[in-house]
């Protein structure tokens, strides 16, 4: 099972200057209270989740717990906002854009 990615999630949060402000010292500061910078925000945190791939909810919230002190509210808006859907104690990401691979 892959490993969600911590750096493409702070690399494209940093990198899109309407999320940059809710960004500090490598974690999120604040969850935006305007529900489209929200989306905005865990649209980058879901791309951390291979799409097919399920997760334990331990790895899950270590994970999330990288990114937001309130790892388990983030976890929520995620799965409120079907970017992630969970099931008897794993979850998979369920929504938000899939990158197209070159070539493919």
């Amino acid at each position: 099972m892959p490993e969600p990615d911590l750096q493409r999630v702070l690399a494209a949060v940093d990198g899109d200057e309407r999320l940059r402000a809710f960004i500090r010292d490598g974690q999120i500061a604040v969850m935006p209270a305007r529900r489209a910078r929200r989306l905005l925000l865990l649209e980058a945190v879901a791309q951390a989740f291979e799409p097919g791939a399920r997760y334990p909810e331990r790895q899950v919230s270590l994970f999330l717990g990288t990114l937001y002190p309130d790892y388990a509210a983030l976890r929520r808006y995620l799965v409120d906002e079907v970017f992630l859907s969970r099931s008897g104690g794993e979850y998979w990401r369920s929504g938000g854009a899939v990158p197209v691979e070159a070539g493919a």
